[in-house]
């Protein structure tokens, strides 16, 4: 059996409302909480466990998509009127990123937690 990432956990303020955002953005369908966690399931392997924390540090996530999920997405978030960003260090500048010829962005969520979805794998 190959071994593959199940869930992590995403600390949240309010992991309802931080659960609903994600899955908006990404174009997943959120169903609800599931007993202690408000999970936001990627794919078939992968689910976003989002849960109420106090403190918590920021974390990363990145995530691979096609070309045409990269334009659903990119599309929302200019809809909603987030702030986005070509680079880690530039999640503000409001330019996607075109290396490895595919294309990147970088969001910040209301947690101060980074996203990023990219065409091409880095």
């Amino acid at each position: 059996m190959a071994i593959s990432l199940n869930h992590t956990i995403v600390p949240a303020h309010d992991k309802e409302a931080s659960a609903k955002h994600v899955a908006h953005i990404l174009g997943i369908k959120y169903e609800g909480a599931m007993g202690h966690f408000a999970p936001v399931r990627v794919d078939e392997k992968f689910v976003l466990d989002f849960d109420n924390r106090d403190n918590f540090e920021s974390h990363h996530y990145a995530f691979q998509v096609s070309e045409d999920e990269f334009d659903q997405i990119y599309g929302r978030i200019q809809e909603d009127g987030i702030v986005y960003g070509s680079l880690p260090g530039s999640q503000d500048d409001m330019q996607i990123n075109h290396r490895r010829g595919g294309r990147g962005l970088y969001w910040k969520d209301a947690n101060g937690h980074s996203w990023e979805i990219l065409t091409v794998s880095s």
